[in-house]
């Protein structure tokens, strides 16, 4: 017995022979659209994150027009819209301050529109998870398409990666005397194609997460954006998002909690940024799927990390890609997955990548010859962090996993750069660096400083590490043995804010510990003390972030964006 075709979502903008169908569908007419076009076809938003500001995103408006092609061929009626893009390396005090803003857009966009499925275009970092974010709230048949990272950075014969290098400049600088003309030829080589950051940084790791959770056709990820194939993936993601609105394979059947365990493992795996523990958290919030900080510790902090990538390893992304991308990776470790997890071509993870071949084993190893045995996240709890803080341990230093130090204290990232190479600061390699107000109500944003740079004194002694701790998030790029995300934060009255110089600090990662060693009634004493600092402003979106903010344990989205609105509206504009 033939099943009953599904109502199209659009149909009750242009399905209409009343008063608003004409509306709807005549003031479109002026763009030229057929008139078959109204007559029954999916219309696909194509959701757009380009733009000239956002330079990882610089190509996307080419990408749009491969998509649409993918959508005609398929019988779809595609539609693009732009939405509020984040270009991480442009926009100040961090682009973490407006993801949920764009999400945002992103949602409402979608929810008013005559749409019945989605591509989002994606890239820069908060792009990715900012567009899913908005997408998860509404829950029509969606499908990424990464715009792919650059090609590798090259300088005199060095393949270099993008992001990466930001962290070495100060040490070339002051210790390696590289040159100012020898920085410029840098600057021109290290970003010398369209896409994202080529090292396992956020960008690279949101791609990775996207196609681990299965919102992308196989192998999206890593290929270079300038690559054929990634067109090829574009227009076949656009042929694909018209076959799941038939299929009415919405994003919720996708993203459930074992795509999110996937998403966790498959993290660690790749040596992945820890920016993805708040995204994917904020991510899960908005379709109520179960998750804390604590899984990525229980699920993650034991997987091998099987990926030779920066800052965990030697290689770029486009050498990943060569290798056989994330396909490789996921067929390793299968034996972490739940293989039966569907994807957005309908099929099970575990099926779509069961034959997946590595052609270079110095870049991706076998499971059971990891380049690291226990890689991913570690969270770390005690008195300093009591709702958690976490540490990335295969960028860190091995000999300061377990480390107890005497703080030095920075109430303020103005404070650390006025105070940080002074030659009389009383600071040295056994020092704990401790960098307050850069949480997400401090700074407020949650910026990428907590790998803050050492002292030019420490650096001239040739160490390049030190323990530092903050509120804050790091870029994915960076490595260091760095404590990040200290929740609640300082600007809240955590104990973080009570930190003091001469404090010592007790680091122990095997232990989970993060430990204050000062007693419980000076504890006590210092928490009467403290006043609140003033917040940055009182008015405007960044008043209304500052409100409704949650803590980095949570996932720092907006409390009244947890959940979603569903793609319900009932009332017409006349």
């Amino acid at each position: 017995m033939a099943t009953e075709k599904k109502k199209l979502r659009s149909a009750d903008w242009f399905g209409k022979s009343d008063k608003m169908g004409f509306v709807h569908r005549s003031w479109l007419r002026n763009q030229g659209y057929p008139d078959d076009y109204f007559r029954g076809k999916p219309v696909i938003g194509i959701c757009n994150t380009w733009s000239e500001l956002t330079p990882c995103n610089g190509h996307l408006r080419d990408f749009a027009e491969i998509v649409k092609r993918g959508i005609a061929e398929a019988g779809g009626f595609p539609l693009e819209f732009p939405v509020t893009s984040l270009g991480e390396t442009i926009m100040r005090p961090t682009t973490m301050l407006f993801r949920n803003l764009a999400s945002m857009d992103v949602e409402e966009s979608i929810r008013a529109n005559p749409l019945d499925g989605v591509v989002l275009l994606t890239g820069c970092d908060k792009t990715t998870p900012s567009t899913v974010m908005g997408a998860c709230s509404v829950d029509l048949p969606t499908i990424v398409v990464p715009g792919g990272p650059m090609l590798s950075g090259r300088f005199r014969g060095e393949c270099v990666g993008s992001g990466s290098f930001n962290w070495e400049i100060k040490e070339r600088q002051k210790v390696g005397n590289i040159t100012d003309a020898e920085i410029m030829e840098m600057e021109i080589g290290v970003a010398r194609s369209n896409g994202h950051c080529m090292t396992m940084g956020t960008a690279s790791t949101m791609a990775c997460m996207v196609e681990a959770l299965g919102l992308t056709l196989p192998g999206a990820a890593a290929i270079p954006a300038v690559d054929s194939r990634k067109k090829v993936l574009a227009q076949l993601s656009g042929r694909r998002i018209v076959e799941m609105v038939k299929e009415d394979l919405k994003i919720s059947k996708i993203l459930t909690r074992k795509a999110f365990e996937n998403a966790i493992v498959i993290n660690a795996a790749v040596g992945g940024s820890t920016n993805f523990i708040i995204h994917l958290l904020a991510i899960a919030g908005r379709l109520g799927v179960e998750l804390n900080l604590e899984d990525f510790d229980k699920l993650g902090s034991k997987i091998p990390l099987l990926l030779n990538l920066k800052p965990s390893g030697k290689y770029l992304m486009e050498d990943f890609y060569y290798a056989g991308g994330l396909p490789v990776v996921l067929r390793e470790m299968k034996a972490y997955l739940h293989n039966d997890a569907i994807t957005v071509n309908g099929k099970p993870i575990g099926d779509n990548n069961a034959e997946s071949p590595c052609y270079n084993c110095d870049v991706i190893a076998k499971v059971d010859e990891p380049f690291q045995k226990e890689a991913g996240i570690a969270v770390l709890k005690g008195n300093l962090s009591e709702d958690g803080s976490i540490i990335k341990p295969s960028a860190a230093s091995p000999k300061l996993m377990k480390h107890r130090g005497r703080a030095v204290v920075f109430e303020t990232m103005e404070d650390y750069h006025e105070r940080i190479d002074d030659p009389n600061l009383d600071i040295d390699e056994t020092c704990v660096i401790v960098l307050k107000g850069v949480g997400p109500k401090g700074y407020p944003g949650m910026p990428e400083v907590g790998n803050v740079d050492l002292p030019e004194k420490i650096l001239k002694k040739g160490i390049v590490d030190m323990v530092r701790i903050s509120d804050g998030r790091m870029s994915g790029t960076a490595a260091g043995t760095v404590v990040l995300h200290v929740s609640p934060e300082s600007a809240i009255g955590g104990t973080l804010a009570l930190v003091k110089n001469g404090d010592m600090i007790e680091l122990d990662v095997a232990n989970r510990k993060l430990h204050l060693d000062i007693s419980d009634e000076e504890l006590k004493k210092r928490k009467a003390a403290w006043i609140p600092p003033a917040p940055l402003t009182d008015r405007g979106y960044v008043k209304f972030y500052i409100d409704h903010v949650q803590q980095a344990h949570l996932g720092t989205d907006l409390d009244i964006l947890r959940g979603g609105s569903g793609s319900e509206v009932t009332r017409d504009l006349h």
